[in-house]
């Protein structure tokens, strides 16, 4: 979950190296470090704590030179501090590395080395992947390209790693396996990086590296690619789709607030093409081009992680309800080790935002392996999940900044609904006249989103009230049940304050006596579905001095006399209101979170794509 950045070329590389890691700092934050080439000499700058920190180490080093990389950590190996920091040097310091992944079997290889007489500074299994790779170099007496793959063939794990060689400053060698790399191309020059954020400043034009690839970058050379098992292999060059103002706050004080904003526009951005309001229809290619294995599922399986899992739940009640096809909603995982029955007439839709997630990328291999038809929904185009899936969709929200995922999490939930649409009108499941009317609402949502948006300010002004509080209770049924989980979710992640969902029939079954004057109660209940059951819960939080927020469809008077605080939502169709009530707790969580003077877009331990596990 590390962010790697690296460059060479005709400019100097200190100031690309670290904007990159200023785009990359989402992926981690407990350190960070670079790597320069000049006046003969490889330098290693590594700082305890984010990328200012290391900017202001550096300030008084040489960080001349136009070759290098960078890298800002999220700790897996050893404690965050700046031995463990990255880069990290060979035992002769002539090799340097920086590291996403982990490798599993690094305890046998280093003790290996330390038998051939190689000591080690760090906790961190890289440090044991660049003596390996300097071992098997002096060893064979090979270049740094035939080295790494070498190496990499005796390696167990998951890396996207590059390497600098002082006495070849006109070289970069790098390779994945498991974890995303993509390389920017240039005039002259090469960029190098977790993901094309820090690239597209630059270029925009990419190519993005595959699994067990290793790719050699050498200046006045053509980008050239081989695998570990000495495959050559011909660069497929693409475009970046979004642009270099998608990655600035644009004036908002965090990236999570500028995109909770923006969903009225992501949204519709999600749909467009997809949704035509005016002709009353639903399109998918990926459905349309893969229609009848939809239509002959046996069975659906959604895999997922975090928030993701969150959608794919709404997923199941939306599916289930319109086309009628059963689904089973799985932790990525747990899925990949509980040896699951899969058949061949199974459809296993895996939802990734980065499209990079390490469980859910080997939930799909697992799923492929046994015969299964793989649906991606995923956001950034030319991941892993898009590529290892038969087919799928992009909810082409553009770049998720903030690490709890808010617009990504809205889009997702759009495509499943689609996806059930068209599912359910072909299988003849759900009525042309429900059809029609959902279309029709799913249309109106982004201008429904931006109504409920005007309430910001009023609910910055009560989440005030709750910052004290050490735990909080989330409550929905139906649709909304995977709202309050994700709800919880959020407040959890950012403000660090203690949330559970649970579907609101299920508090008499002990989370009741949690309720206390002390214990908010969130209460997401609009006029739709089993509202007369949810008011009866809200009720007995009541009775019990509880303060209740409560999210509720415009125009509620029952629940608004119960509640300490009420959040109207525009009314719509039951199946839609999760893109809308999710809204409010977003901002809840949000302002919370604030107040604490907690770091909302790089809330602590967490890191945006999880791509180890």
């Amino acid at each position: 979950m590390c962010g790697i950045v690296g460059y060479i070329g005709h400019r100097e590389a200190y100031p690309i190296l670290i904007k990159g890691l200023q785009r990359l700092e989402y992926r981690g934050y407990d350190s960070a470090g670079i790597a320069l080439i000049n006046d003969g000499n490889l330098n290693v700058y590594k700082a305890k704590g984010k990328v200012a920190d290391l900017v202001a180490f550096a300030s008084e080093k040489n960080i001349t030179g136009s070759v290098g990389i960078a890298h800002t950590r999220w700790a897996t190996h050893g404690e965050p501090n700046t031995v463990n920091a990255h880069p990290h040097y060979s035992q002769s310091e002539e090799l340097a590395i920086i590291h996403n992944g982990i490798i599993e079997n690094y305890a046998v290889l280093k003790q290996g080395l330390m038998e051939n007489g190689y000591t080690f500074q760090s906790q961190t299994d890289t440090e044991v992947l660049i003596q390996l790779i300097e071992f098997v170099k002096k060893s064979n007496d090979v270049d740094l390209t035939t080295a790494v793959q070498l190496a990499l063939n005796q390696v167990v794990g998951a890396y996207a790693i590059a390497v600098l060689e002082k006495s070849q400053p006109d070289t970069i060698v790098a390779a994945r396996k498991g974890s995303p790399l993509v390389v920017g191309l240039g005039e002259n020059e090469f960029f190098l990086a977790s993901d094309a954020t820090p690239i597209v400043e630059y270029t925009n034009e990419v190519v993005y590296i595959g699994e067990e690839e290793i790719v050699t970058l050498r200046r006045g050379e053509e980008l050239k690619i081989r695998t570990i098992g000495n495959v050559q292999k011909t660069p497929e060059i693409k475009k970046l789709e979004f642009t270099l103002s998608q990655l600035e706050k644009g004036g908002y004080p965090h990236f999570m607030i500028k995109e909770i904003f923006e969903q009225p526009h992501t949204l519709a951005d999600s749909m467009r093409g997809r949704v035509n309001v005016d002709e009353n229809n639903v399109t998918l290619s990926g459905f349309i081009d893969n229609k009848d294995k939809f239509l002959n599922a046996g069975r659906i399986i959604i895999t997922a992680c975090g928030t993701s899992w969150h959608a794919g739940l709404i997923g199941m009640y939306v599916i289930e309800e319109y086309a009628r096809i059963p689904v089973e909603v799985e932790y990525s995982s747990e899925f990949r080790y509980r040896k699951p029955v899969i058949f061949p007439n199974d459809i296993v839709i895996a939802i990734s935002q980065s499209g990079e997630t390490a469980d859910t990328l080997a939930a799909v291999e697992l799923a492929r392996s046994q015969g299964a038809f793989i649906f991606g929904i995923c956001n950034v185009v030319g991941s892993s999940i898009p590529r290892n899936s038969h087919s799928g969709a992009y909810t082409h929200v553009g770049p998720e900044i903030g690490v709890a995922s808010t617009k990504a999490f809205t889009a997702q939930v759009t495509v499943l609904t689609m996806l059930a649409l068209m599912i359910g009108r072909e299988k003849g499941t759900l009525p042309e006249d429900k059809y029609l009317t959902i279309v029709r609402e799913l249309g109106r949502i982004p201008d429904k989103m931006k109504t409920l948006l005007n309430q910001n300010e009023r609910i910055a002004q009560f989440a005030k009230t709750f910052t004290y509080a050490q735990n909080f209770i989330y409550l929905g049924r139906g649709y909304n049940f995977p709202v309050a989980l994700e709800g919880a979710l959020k407040l959890k992640e950012i403000s660090y304050i203690h949330a559970e969902g649970y579907p609101a029939a299920e508090m008499k079954h002990g989370p009741i006596a949690l309720i206390s004057q002390e214990m908010p109660v969130v209460a997401i209940a609009p006029n739709t579905g089993m509202y007369e059951k949810v008011v009866s819960n809200i009720q007995e939080i009541k009775a019990r001095k509880g303060k209740i927020i409560a999210v509720v469809t415009e125009g509620d008077e029952v629940v608004k006399n119960l509640a300490d605080y009420c959040i109207e939502i525009p009314d719509t169709e039951e199946c839609l209101v999760p893109l809308l009530a999710t809204i409010p707790l977003q901002l809840m969580a949000y302002h919370i979170a604030v107040v604490k003077g907690c770091d909302v877009d790089q809330p602590r331990n967490l890191a945006k794509s999880v791509t180890v596990e």
